[in-house]
């Protein structure tokens, strides 16, 4: 099971009004259009689908993996043209290769170590064809974050709310997250909770770790 397993139902629900998944995509858009031929796209950490949809009707064709088997429910609703798996990306290992490799989201930051970094972005280079492009959005860098810091999400529909409250802990260079769920239905209200923990790297690290998987650098 992946990080979200506890409430990976409510993805979509609490990130509608903070994620612009159409932005993203036309911004993706222009990244690979350097690349015309590029058509086929592989999206690691793939979450509820929203990138692959959007991209999807951008006339890519778009397969994704997940960790967490009910972000890839989601995703295969959601993006029923492209083929959605489970995998872990630290082991990523499938048949196909692609043009685009995407990790987004900030779902690098799951690597936690430096040593797990480079072997995860080794994985995800080899499902590359050759002179294809690997897109990562990564997670923040040390002393980015503040020890302490504590946010909330809230996300309603016709049928429930989810409020979520998020502390970020520092430990090292592990962000380790506190996630606290309250979810109101006319049911009832329940309790569920989360701990996602995210490696920070530097700009040099994460450099490195594309060097080492014989990748060209280039930082946006």
């Amino acid at each position: 099971m992946g990080p979200y397993a506890r409430a990976a139902e409510f993805y979509d629900l609490l990130y509608a009004s903070v994620k612009d998944y159409a932005a993203e995509a036309k911004l993706l858009d222009d990244l690979i259009r350097s690349r015309p031929e590029a058509r086929r796209l592989l999206d690691v950490a793939c979450g509820s689908g929203g990138h692959a949809r959007r991209l999807t009707d951008l006339g890519y064709e778009v397969d994704g993996v997940d960790i967490e088997p009910t972000l890839v429910r989601l995703a295969s609703q959601k993006c029923p043209e492209g083929g959605f798996s489970v995998a872990d990306m630290t082991t990523l290992d499938l048949p196909e290769r692609y043009d685009v490799v995407l990790c987004l989201f900030s779902a690098i930051g799951y690597a936690k170590d430096e040593a797990i970094l480079r072997t995860t972005v080794s994985r995800l280079a080899t499902h590359l064809l050759p002179g294809g492009l690997l897109i990562v959005d990564p997670w923040f860098e040390p002393g980015a974050l503040t020890h302490g810091f504590v946010t909330s999400l809230v996300g309603a529909n016709d049928d429930v709310t989810v409020c979520r409250v998020s502390r970020t802990l520092i430990d090292g260079s592990v962000s380790r997250l506190e996630f606290e769920y309250l979810v109101g239905t006319a049911a009832g209200i329940e309790h569920r909770s989360e701990i996602h923990e995210l490696g920070m790297f530097t700009q040099a690290q994460m450099e490195a770790a594309f060097a080492a998987a014989g990748l060209e650098v280039e930082r946006l």
